[in-house]
């Protein structure tokens, strides 16, 4: 048995009704609401108050009826069409479902019915005084902050969403740059075929509208196996190169006079560069460089993240290779790097590559006592071919990660 309150004329009134009727939000008073950002807040705020898109229309129909734009204030919130005249606004609604999408509405507390005594919707007007009957807005103008508090939590869930998504589509980007950088260093390993599995099935997932839960677990699982990737290509053979660099770097140290073309190392980069010269035509050697010149295998993203002092003395906005480039020329000369020590860095390691060197040189520059001659034993080894940047760049990831 339903033991709802009744209203004067027989209609039982839901208790939303009663929530909104006894409890109006004190903050509301005199206050103007715009009735379609209200309706826009209660769309995105649908579910919080369990109406679907067709309830709204029936809504939007409705507010339609009402001649100001705002609600509130003064003005009596009721409107009096007829089922026939609403149908009509509505492009041709049925009766029946017209009616169902009002019931809907005022169970919801949206809308309360003001019946006259015959069951007609119509407005009475006795000298000054004004009686309407019909559908009173009221309560969705008294609703207004609680439906923007619940819109605004809607637009809070979906930001997160949004930016965790972003994240786990960088991932998994690392994730398959990662996989060939890999597969370069230590070819053979089952981790690359795993890694370039899961970038690929992560990308198909990518397509599709995730929740947040599900993209919490492939952030989860993707930094697990970029952890792995990191340990395995930081590993023994990493730690000999940075030994080899620190040993490099002591004795430009150790180095009794400052004149950074009397290294050894440059001697031979300038011996092996000669005898190329002597074996090759200009073609050919236009052909190597070209070669030399390729983006690197290992993300720009990852670059960035384990390189951030860069972004401190540069301004500009770095999401390409060029950009990078264009801030590593920036900070070259406040580094004290000499134009030809650069010229000569970007001939042997590409612009690519010479740009990460110089971005990790200024993440330890504390720790560099000649940038210069540092990046000509470098750029030494490059035109060799005994050089990569990737070990500087996985030291700077596996020390920022330690800390």
């Amino acid at each position: 048995m339903d033991y709802r309150p009744i209203s004067p004329f027989m209609r039982p009134i839901s208790h939303a009704h009663l929530r909104v009727i006894e409890k109006p939000e004190a903050s509301l008073r005199g206050k103007l609401v715009n009735k379609w950002e209200l309706l826009r807040e209660l769309s995105k705020a649908q579910a919080a108050f369990g109406v679907t898109e067709r309830d709204l229309t029936v809504l939007q129909g409705l507010l339609s009826f009402f001649p100001d734009d705002a609600l509130g204030g003064n003005a009596e919130m009721i409107v009096f069409p007829s089922n026939k005249a609403i149908c009509e606004r509505l492009n041709g609604m049925p009766n029946s479902t017209m009616r169902r999408h009002l019931a809907r509405l005022v169970e919801a507390g949206l809308l309360v019915r003001r019946d006259s005594p015959n069951g007609k919707r119509y407005v009475r007007k006795h000298g000054d005084d004004r009686v309407a009957f019909g559908f009173d807005l009221s309560p969705l103008y008294c609703r207004s902050e609680e439906i923007g508090r619940a819109a605004e939590a809607v637009r809070e869930a979906e930001d997160r969403v949004r930016r965790l998504r972003e994240i786990v589509s960088l991932m998994r980007r690392d994730l398959a740059a990662l996989a060939e950088f890999g597969e370069e260093m230590q070819p053979g390993r089952g981790l690359w075929e795993q890694m370039r599995d899961t970038a690929v099935l992560m990308a198909r997932a990518l397509r599709r509208k995730l929740s947040l839960e599900d993209l919490g677990q492939y952030r989860v699982e993707l930094e697990a196996l970029l952890d792995a990737a990191r340990n395995a290509i930081d590993g023994p053979g990493t730690e000999e190169m940075n030994t080899n660099d620190a040993k490099n770097e002591r004795h430009h140290h150790n180095s009794k006079t400052d004149s950074i073309d009397s290294e050894p190392g440059l001697e031979k980069a300038k011996e092996a560069t000669g005898a190329l010269n002597d074996q090759t035509d200009v073609s050919d050697q236009s052909l190597q460089e070209s070669d030399l010149r390729q983006v690197p295998k290992i993300p720009l993203h990852l670059v960035l993240a384990s390189c951030p002092s860069l972004k401190t003395f540069y301004d500009g906005e770095i999401r390409h290779w060029h950009q990078l480039y264009n801030a590593a020329c920036h900070v070259r000369p406040a580094m004290g790097i000499s134009v030809s020590a650069w010229e000569e860095a970007q001939r042997c390691m590409g612009p690519e590559q010479a740009s990460i060197v110089v971005a990790a040189m200024l993440e330890r520059f504390a720790d560099i006592r000649s940038p210069g001659g540092y990046l000509r034993a470098l750029t030494a080894k490059a035109a060799a071919g005994e050089f990569s940047c990737g070990p500087m760049v996985m030291a700077l990831v596996g020390k920022r990660t330690a800390a």
